[in-house]
């Protein structure tokens, strides 16, 4: 769904919403964190990963994805994660939750530590599949949002953006951003076209994030 702010069934199929819904009723497990890229760990499913602002919702959506509460810490401290996280969903796929980036609080060398770590992630992960990349949708994209686009054309990295908050915002307001960040993605190399709108109070987008998630999961024979 690329307009409006809330995406309906119709847009993916019945057969794709239950493939979601079964996917992600699974146990969502903690397998790994990493701090230093040493800390990496070798896996072997694919991989989609959260990124985004330390307060735009990531946490939220983690959780509200997965129907639990505290799989994904939220805080009232935004920036408090300062490692990758991985989850494993089902024995199908890992959720990879990135730390938080553009915290004005964050020290430089804490800033330097979470980029090369982030990058050495991006740059060597053959399972990752796509990255997430969390907007709010009441203030678009950011310097720091664009950075990590720059850093993920680079990569050669699929990214995909997932506006967060639409609740907040009126309907023509998000429209107009959604128009005009498709227009930038257009000239960004691993830009996925397709936005997606979602909001974790209201469940605005859930069932289809998590249809989209499940066809991205490995198949089990």
């Amino acid at each position: 769904m690329t307009d409006g702010t809330e995406p309906n069934s119709e847009d993916v199929s019945a057969e794709f919403i239950e493939a979601g819904r079964l996917l992600f009723a699974k146990e969502c497990k903690f397998v790994a964190g990493a701090a230093i890229e040493e800390m990496l760990p070798e896996l072997e499913l694919t991989e989609v990963a959260f990124a985004g602002r330390s307060n735009v919702g990531k946490s939220s959506l983690i959780n509200a994805l997965t129907n639990r509460n505290t799989l994904a810490r939220t805080s009232n401290t935004p920036g408090r994660t300062q490692q990758i996280n991985f989850f494993e969903l089902g024995g199908r796929l890992h959720l990879v939750d990135l730390p938080g980036h553009g915290y004005a609080k964050a020290s430089k060398e804490k800033i330097d530590i979470w980029t090369d770590l982030v990058n050495s992630y991006l740059k060597g992960r053959s399972t990752l599949r796509r990255v997430l990349l969390l907007v709010d949708a009441r203030h678009g994209l950011k310097v720091t949002d664009r950075e990590i686009m720059d850093m993920l054309d680079v990569a050669a990295v699929s990214y995909q953006i997932i506006l967060t908050k639409v609740d907040k915002s009126n309907k023509s307001d998000v429209k107009s951003l959604t128009e005009k960040i498709k227009m930038e993605l257009a000239r960004r190399p691993a830009a996925h076209p397709e936005i997606m709108l979602t909001s974790s109070t209201k469940g605005i987008g859930i069932e289809e994030l998590r249809a989209e998630l499940a066809a991205m999961a490995e198949e089990i024979g």
